[in-house]
């Protein structure tokens, strides 16, 4: 702790005394955040985890309690986002990556040209060993993307400041969790013939752990698929009670995923011209700055895949590399 300390001050000092740049990374988190922290029984010095919605265009922060699990604190809207759903392939693709990545103190960038902003540390283990590229993927300020999650300054600024506090509390590194979309049986079920469809699935299994413990699901990679809670952190076997728990979850979200298969729900792809934003930014009830291919924002195409796209759904073991 007293390291993280250190490494944080001199950062902040070091800051402090750029040309050109303002305390901007020290700003305190808001009145109202700091209330909502002490209705949830949580403080700024507690441990946070994040997760990204492309197709929701929104950043979760979670909070750790006092009992040891974490709790929604609040939602952000994503100002922009690049690319397709998917993951992030090769540099120069425009992909926002998609998995389970770690940040460290040595990510934050309070002097960002871009507001405030946060090294998402790509490519991960998963992604080298799918011989994945790409560099400086981040989330920042500043509404224009290139593979990255820009958010407005207002909502990098709160961001930024509550993983601060969290780092000056004692947390080593915090856990940002990148989905395609939310892991419903309906979005499930629309997009079961995408070719990601099984990376999909092995993204969901991360999920639905952290669903069940409302714990930071433990990440490691094995034949080249995400895996969570091995006991080798590899290939290892999951505890059993809670394997039991995931595979109860797992039969019941694929029979809602057949019913709805059932009741006629297309499988469909979403087509952007260069990726998305949030909704809120799209009807003007939202500020926003500088966008990125202004011209690129609309909303995506839905392509209605062919009949044969209504069998089953794949199992994230099998082609889960894309």
């Amino acid at each position: 702790m007293k390291a993280i300390a250190t490494v944080l001050g001199a950062a902040l000092m070091l800051a402090a005394c750029q040309d050109g740049y303002s305390n901007r990374h020290l700003a305190p988190i808001p009145p109202g955040t700091m209330a909502l922290m002490h209705e949830k029984g949580t403080t700024p010095s507690q441990p946070i985890l994040l997760r990204a919605f492309k197709k929701e265009a929104e950043l979760e922060v979670w909070k750790r309690g006092a009992d040891g699990r974490y709790a929604l604190l609040k939602t952000f809207p994503i100002c922009r986002w690049s690319g397709q759903l998917g993951p992030k392939v090769r540099e120069g693709d425009r992909q926002a990556p998609e998995g389970f990545y770690t940040i460290t103190p040595a990510s934050m960038n309070p002097n960002s040209a871009l507001y405030l902003s946060f090294n998402l540390g790509f490519p991960n283990d998963f992604d080298r060993a799918n011989d994945r590229t790409g560099s400086y993927l981040m989330v920042h300020g500043s509404c224009s993307s290139r593979g990255c999650f820009a958010m407005t300054d207002d909502a990098i600024s709160e961001v930024y400041a509550i993983a601060r506090e969290a780092f000056a509390g004692g947390q080593r590194e915090f856990q940002f969790q990148s989905y395609p979309f939310r892991m419903t049986a309906e979005n499930l079920a629309r997009h079961r013939a995408d070719p990601n469809i099984a990376f999909w699935r092995n993204l969901k299994e991360g999920n639905d752990v952290f669903a069940l413990t409302r714990q930071e699901p433990q990440v490691g990679v094995c034949d080249r698929r995400y895996t969570f809670n091995a006991a080798d952190g590899g290939c290892g076997p999951q505890d059993a009670a809670l394997s039991s728990a995931l595979k109860v979850r797992e039969r019941a979200d694929d029979a809602q995923v057949a019913r709805l298969v059932a009741a006629g729900v297309p499988a469909v792809r979403l087509v952007y011209r260069d990726g998305g934003q949030n909704a809120a930014f799209m009807s003007g009830e939202a500020k926003v700055g500088d966008v990125s291919r202004p011209e690129a924002l609309t909303k995506p195409e839905e392509i209605i895949m062919g009949p044969s796209s209504t069998g089953s759904v794949p199992r994230a073991g099998a082609g889960a590399r894309s």
